[in-house]
C-alpha cells in the first residue's frame, strides 16, 4: 500500500476528506502537524459528542491506496481543485505489509477496574489474579471500559455490597455497567437506553459474558424503583433527567451520575439540588464521578 500524505489548515480538512475518499483512499486520518512540538494543539470533546473542530489549524491528512499509481492520480486530481489551493503534498510512501489486525489488538490490553476485577478483550487471557472478568472487545460502539467514566462506574459497583440489590443502568449503551454490577453479585439488573442499538448490543454482550439481565430496553421499559440507579450519560442530558432518575431510586439506595467533566460539578449539584444531594465520589483524568445517597 501507498500513503499520500498531505498539509493543510483545518478549514480544508472535511474537504480534502471527503473527496479522497471519493477517490477510493482505502482510509483517510488526520493528525496534528505540530504534533510532539512546542505548538502542539489539544483537541477535546465529550464522549458521543462530535468532535470539537473538523481538524488542527496545521493538519496532516493521510490517505491510504492499494497502489502508487492510484495515490499519484489522487495527488494529481485534488490538485486540480479550487478547495486545494494553500494545501501542500508531503509526499507518497510505501507502507510496509503488516498484521493489521493484530497490530491493533497488541494496543488493546485488559483494563484494571480493581486488582480483582477486569476487562478483558477476547484476544486476551485473563490475569491471573482476576476474579471477575467482562469480556468486551475495544473498538466496539457504545463504550468499552478504556474511557475514565466508565472505569469510575465500575470502580464503584465493584467497591459496593451489590449482592442481592436490584440496579438501573440508565443509558446502558453496551451495557458494561449492567454486566458488571451482574458480575459482582446484583439481584436484578435491568438496562435501559434510548438508542435501539444499544440495546441490541447489550443484549449481545451479557450473552456473551454469560450474565442474564432483567429488562433490556427503551426507557419506557423500566419498572418500579431500584436501589441503585446508574447514568453514564453526559452532563446536558443528566441535568435534564434530574428529576426522573432520583425518582427512580428506592430510599435509601444510590444514585450515581458519570459523564461528567470536573468543571461541570457545580452545574450538577445546582441541577439536583431539589432532589440530591451531590458530592464527587471518583475522579479520573478530568471527569468525576458524583453520586447521591436519597
Amino acid at each position: 500500500m501507498y500513503e499520500l500524505r498531505l498539509l493543510c489548515g483545518e478549514h480544508q480538512v472535511e474537504a480534502l476528506s471527503d473527496a479522497l475518499e471519493a477517490l477510493d483512499a482505502l482510509s483517510v486520518s488526520v493528525e496534528d502537524a505540530d504534533a510532539q512540538t512546542p505548538a502542539e494543539q489539544a483537541l477535546f470533546g465529550e464522549p458521543g459528542m462530535p468532535p470539537p473542530k473538523e481538524g488542527w489549524q496545521r493538519s496532516r491528512v493521510l490517505a491510504l491506496f492499494p497502489t502508487r499509481e492510484a495515490a499519484e492520480e489522487a495527488q494529481v486530481l485534488l490538485q486540480a481543485q479550487d478547495f486545494f489551493a494553500g494545501a501542500q503534498v508531503a509526499g507518497i510512501e510505501e507502507v510496509a505489509e503488516q498484521d493489521w489486525v493484530r497490530l491493533t489488538q497488541s494496543q488493546f490490553a485488559p483494563v484494571e477496574i480493581t486488582p480483582e476485577f477486569w476487562i478483558v478483550p477476547t484476544w486476551h487471557e485473563p490475569p491471573a489474579q482476576a476474579t471477575t472478568v467482562i469480556r468486551l472487545d475495544p473498538g466496539l460502539a457504545f463504550g468499552t471500559g478504556t474511557h475514565p467514566t466508565t472505569r469510575m462506574c465500575l470502580r464503584w459497583i465493584a467497591r459496593q455490597p451489590l449482592k442481592g440489590r436490584t440496579v438501573l443502568d440508565y443509558g446502558c449503551g453496551s451495557g458494561i455497567l449492567a454486566i458488571g454490577a451482574a458480575k459482582v453479585g446484583a439481584g436484578r439488573v435491568d438496562a435501559v437506553d434510548i438508542d435501539e442499538a444499544a440495546v441490541r448490543s447489550t443484549l449481545d454482550n451479557a450473552q456473551a459474558n454469560g450474565t442474564g439481565l432483567g429488562v433490556v430496553g427503551l426507557p419506557d421499559a423500566v419498572q418500579g424503583r431500584y436501589d441503585v440507579v446508574l447514568a453514564n450519560i453526559l452532563a446536558t442530558p443528566l441535568k435534564v433527567l434530574a428529576p426522573l432518575l432520583c425518582g427512580l431510586v428506592q430510599p435509601p439506595g444510590h444514585l450515581v451520575l458519570a459523564g461528567i467533566l470536573e468543571r461541570q460539578a457545580e452545574e450538577l449539584q445546582r441541577a439536583y439540588a431539589p432532589y440530591a444531594s451531590l458530592s464527587v465520589a471518583d475522579q479520573d483524568e478530568g471527569w468525576i464521578l458524583m453520586t447521591a445517597r436519597l
